[in-house]
């Protein structure tokens, strides 16, 4: 019997907020990114809710323009390992560039959160797009889009093929026989690429769900193919439920190319849900948020998709200014989005930014009206689950005591966790490793 398609919902981590301006709410705590109770109680409430992940997004590089969030936050596997002591079912998803790591320690840090969760990590695979990240790391330059794609592939093939050094019952621990591993289960890896030279093994063992999730975020053309071929789970950011609908069948249609099954991968949009107990209440709440914003919100998230760029240099009312090839060599989904909606409209800078700084999107209503919204992209062909904002303070809270219960009544989502491992929970198969395969095929 075929089990019936679920919401997968997933929680980002955000502290003071998303934008330049979510920090200036009188119920917020300018120190809640670098504060571990605040997001403990944000974890153990998602947990609650019977959310699938938690994820942290991260960058590495800042500057006067960077919102405050990315000003001053945590390191992505400290918090994830730190939170992974407080609860027992979420997923712990981390975010960490592909440009600036090596793959063996990487490798080692995901399995050590994987194991110190007992099996709930993630990692959300990035290239980086912020050029002046490779001043913080004494490069000379920045590596191009198409470079880093290309460094990512074979930098997350090594990191797998060194998550696969232990088989799963290479660890013996005979102490009569006084055999801790089986020298013929633990195998090196001899990566020899263009990017990276590893040896291996990994010093520690495979977790109880084999390997960390993958996701990724890219959207740009040659984001959607490394995503089709490699990803279990994409976060993206589409503007409505037209251009979700649109970016769902890409990504699928290019999966199911590659020979990949099970509708693999999940398609995840962001959603920054504002709850009200009524209508009336629901607007005031939405209101409250754009009396926050300011147009340092909307230049913000303006510069950020194309490479810290800053546009006060020109007239914010006059045309917009030619800069699609910055944008190329940036965030290309964001720019290119960006660039769609100046050009449909003929829209100045000031326009755009104010856009950019109060989208009020399909999910603005009472928990009814928010669970309908969900349920539509859900069931339309615009997504296979969401990644939700935490907009104002107190909307997480909203959301489980009266979002969740609806669209639990409607069998949308779980009423309880289903398995051990996060893997498992998200209906993901555990990988089996290589070198086992290798065996029985000799076999």
């Amino acid at each position: 019997m075929t089990q019936k398609r679920k919401i997968k919902l997933g929680f980002i981590l955000h502290g003071v907020g998303r934008t330049w301006d979510d920090w200036r709410h009188p119920e917020r705590d300018v120190r809640a990114s670098t504060n571990f109770s605040f997001y403990r109680k944000q974890a153990q409430l998602a947990e609650k809710g019977k959310f699938d992940f938690l994820f942290v997004a991260d960058s590495l590089s800042i500057n006067e323009k960077s919102s405050p969030h990315y000003l001053n936050r945590f390191e992505p596997l400290t918090i994830l390992s730190s939170l992974a002591a407080v609860t027992d079912h979420i997923g712990l998803v981390g975010t960490l560039s592909v440009s600036y790591t090596e793959p063996f320690n990487v490798a080692r840090q995901f399995a050590s959160l994987d194991h110190i969760s007992h099996g709930r990590a993630g990692w959300n695979v990035v290239t980086s797009w912020l050029s002046d990240t490779a001043a913080n790391f004494g490069r000379k330059e920045h590596p191009a889009h198409s470079e880093r794609y290309r460094i990512a592939a074979e930098h997350l093939e090594t990191v797998q093929g060194l998550w696969d050094s232990w088989e799963d019952d290479a660890l013996v621990g005979d102490k009569a026989g006084g055999i801790f591993v089986n020298p013929e289960k633990l195998h090196k890896l001899d990566h020899a690429g263009s990017h990276f030279q590893v040896r291996g093994p990994l010093n520690i063992d495979r977790s109880p769900q084999g390997q960390p999730v993958i996701f990724q975020a890219g959207a740009s053309e040659t984001g959607r193919d490394f995503a089709a071929r490699h990803a279990e789970a994409v976060f993206c950011g589409p503007a409505d439920l037209d251009e979700a609908r649109l970016y769902y069948a890409d990504l699928k249609s290019r999966a199911r190319k590659l020979g990949r099954k099970d509708d693999l991968p999940f398609i995840l949009p962001g959603a920054a849900p504002i709850v009200g107990l009524t209508e009336d209440e629901a607007e005031a709440r939405y209101q409250e948020l754009v009396a926050l914003t300011s147009i340092d919100t909307g230049l913000g998230f303006l510069s950020r998709s194309f490479n810290d760029h800053d546009f006060r240099q020109y007239d914010l009312d006059g045309p917009f200014p030619e800069v699609e090839q910055i944008g190329n060599e940036s965030n290309q989904s964001a720019s290119q989005r960006i660039l769609k909606r100046v050009k449909k409209d003929n829209l100045s800078i000031r326009q755009i930014a104010r856009e950019l700084a109060t989208p009020r999107g399909d999910f603005v209503g009472t928990p009814a009206q928010v669970a309908d919204a969900l349920q539509n992209w859900f069931e339309t062909g615009g997504a296979d689950g969401f990644v939700l904002f935490e907009p104002l303070p107190g909307q997480l809270d909203l959301f489980v005591q009266y979002v969740i219960p609806i669209l639990q009544e409607r069998d949308l989502f779980r009423r309880e966790y289903e398995h051990e491992t996060f893997r498992e929970n998200l209906g993901l198969s555990i990988p089996v490793n290589r070198y086992a395969v290798d065996r029985k095929q000799v076999g």
